[in-house]
């Protein structure tokens, strides 16, 4: 969970968008920092692996609000997708405050999807987490494919329980930042709520 820094004043939150590879994961957070002023973002750090990269970076959205008195720095990671890297999943999944599950809208990916989604669940559920009480938004990329998924079909099948989601083109920015923000403003409100705000 959130870890609260007494001499800077701020409460540091972590965000990870999950889903299959290829998604959008990198795409998304790529647009993120490139859209953020510099003198509110930390570092873009890229971990490559040989079919995909972890990102990471932290911002301070002065926008976002305070956690009684405090700042809220946000910590956003991209992880691999692929089976074979469950260990530096469950790595970066430790202390997440906020999922952002991103769904490759095209047909022939959702059985890939729906894989990311059973190994994503299973990764909370083994580190001790409720998945009712995390705050995870689902984001449905890809949406200007020609044999793109129907929204009802996405929502039928990944979000049963009607948790926020937006539909996206990553590459070119759309519904990035609407992502973004509904999912920061859920883990702050979820802070406010534990901390008696």
């Amino acid at each position: 969970m959130s870890f609260v820094n007494t001499v800077t004043k701020e409460v540091n939150c972590k965000i990870v968008y999950v889903g299959t590879g290829l998604s959008g994961k990198t795409t998304n957070i790529q647009f993120i920092y490139e859209n953020t002023r510099s003198e509110h973002a930390g570092k873009l750090v890229s971990l490559s692996t040989e079919n995909e990269r972890t990102l990471f970076f932290d911002f301070l959205p002065l926008s976002i609000g305070e956690v009684r008195g405090y700042k809220t720095r946000f910590h956003l990671y991209s992880i691999p997708g692929q089976i074979f890297y469950e260990a530096s999943r469950d790595f970066i999944l430790k202390g997440v405050d906020g999922v952002v599950f991103v769904i490759d809208s095209a047909r022939e990916r959702m059985e890939e999807n729906l894989e990311a989604w059973e190994q994503f669940q299973t990764a909370l559920l083994r580190q001790g987490y409720d998945l009712a009480r995390i705050p995870i938004v689902f984001q449905y990329n890809k949406r200007d494919l020609p044999r793109a998924a129907t929204l009802e079909e996405l929502e039928n099948t990944f979000n049963p329980t009607k948790r926020p989601y937006f539909e996206a083109i990553s590459n070119q920015g759309k519904g990035v930042m609407e992502t973004l923000e509904n999912i920061s403003q859920m883990v702050i409100d979820a802070l406010r709520g534990l901390r008696g705000n």
